[in-house]
C-alpha cells in the first residue's frame, strides 16, 4: 500500500499527489520513488487512463532530496560504489519510466520545486505552475550535481544558457520568470491550479488515446533521433493509426458534421 503517493482516477484522468507535506515531499529518504514507479507501471497497464496529473500536497511540490538522509553519504558511511548503485537503482529509474510512459503527464506545480523536485517537473510533458511556485536547480548549493538526469532534461526545455545559469548559481526563480523562460506553459492563481490542470487533462483525454500515445512517443524520440529515423517511425505509426476504429470515427464525424465518439 502506498504511503507517500495518492493515486486517484476520475474518468480517464489519474491524479498522483506527493503526500509527505511535513517534509515538503522529498523524493529520497522515503519510498516515494518506488511508489511513483509502481504508479507508472499501473498506469501503463491500464488502457482506460489517457492523461496523468502529478502534483504535491502542502506548500511544496517537492523539495527534492532529503538533505538529512544525505549524511550517510557525506560522512563516508557508505562507499562511492554503493552510492552509485543506489542512484542507479533508485531515483535514476524515474526519468526513464516517465520518458517511456506513453500517457501524457502534466506537472501541476503547487509550490516549491527544488533540485530533484524541479527535475521531476522536467520529466513530465507539460508544466503548469501556481503563481506562488518557485523553481531551483540547486544541487551546487550542497556541493553535488544533478544525479537524476537534470543536466539532460533542463537544457532541452529552457536552452543551454539559461539551464547553465540556474545550475551554476543554484538560485531560485519565480513562476512568472519560469513562464518567460518556457519552463512552464501556464501560470495560474493557486486556487485555479488543479481545475486548470484537470481541464487540460480532460482535453487531452477527449482525443483518440492511440493517437495521443503515439504522438508522445514521436515527440520523445524526436529529442534524440535523426530526422530520417523519426520519419520512418512516423510512417509506421501513421499506417497503424489509419487502421483504427477511432480514426474511422473521426473521419466519419468530420464528414457528417457531428461530434465524434472515441472508444479507445
Amino acid at each position: 500500500m502506498a504511503e507517500f503517493l495518492l493515486y486517484e482516477q476520475t474518468n480517464h484522468v489519474v491524479t498522483l499527489t506527493l503526500d509527505d507535506p511535513e517534509r515538503h515531499n522529498p523524493l529520497t529518504g522515503n519510498s516515494m520513488v518506488d511508489e511513483i514507479l509502481e504508479a507508472v507501471k499501473r498506469i501503463d497497464a491500464d488502457r482506460s487512463v489517457r492523461a496523468v496529473i502529478l502534483t504535491g500536497k502542502g506548500p511544496s511540490f517537492s523539495a527534492g532530496g532529503n538533505v538529512k538522509a544525505m549524511l550517510r553519504q557525506a560522512t563516508g558511511e557508505v562507499d562511492a560504489m554503493q552510492v552509485r548503485h543506489e542512484y542507479r537503482a533508485g531515483i535514476q529509474r524515474l526519468p526513464l519510466a516517465l520518458f517511456n510512459l506513453e500517457v501524457p503527464v502534466i506537472a501541476a506545480v503547487n509550490g516549491h520545486a527544488i533540485g530533484a523536485g524541479l527535475d521531476l517537473t522536467c520529466m513530465c510533458d507539460i508544466r503548469i505552475a501556481s503563481d506562488s511556485a518557485k523553481f531551483a536547480e540547486s544541487f551546487v548549493k550542497l556541493g553535488i550535481v544533478a544525479g537524476d538526469g537534470g543536466a539532460w532534461l533542463l537544457p532541452r526545455i529552457i536552452g543551454l544558457s539559461r539551464a547553465a545559469e540556474l545550475s551554476f548559481t543554484g538560485r531560485s526563480i519565480d513562476a512568472h520568470l519560469a513562464l518567460a523562460w518556457n519552463l512552464v506553459s501556464q501560470v495560474v492563481p493557486a486556487a485555479e491550479l488543479m481545475p486548470c490542470a484537470m481541464k487540460l487533462a480532460e482535453e487531452i483525454a477527449a482525443n483518440p488515446p492511440h493517437a495521443v500515445r503515439l504522438t508522445k512517443r514521436l515527440i520523445r524520440e524526436g529529442m534524440t533521433t535523426r530526422l530520417d529515423t523519426l520519419l520512418e517511425m512516423a510512417s509506421m505509426y501513421q499506417a497503424v493509426s489509419h487502421q483504427t476504429a477511432d480514426h474511422r470515427e473521426a473521419v466519419n464525424a468530420f464528414i457528417e458534421k457531428r461530434a465524434p465518439k472515441f472508444g479507445g
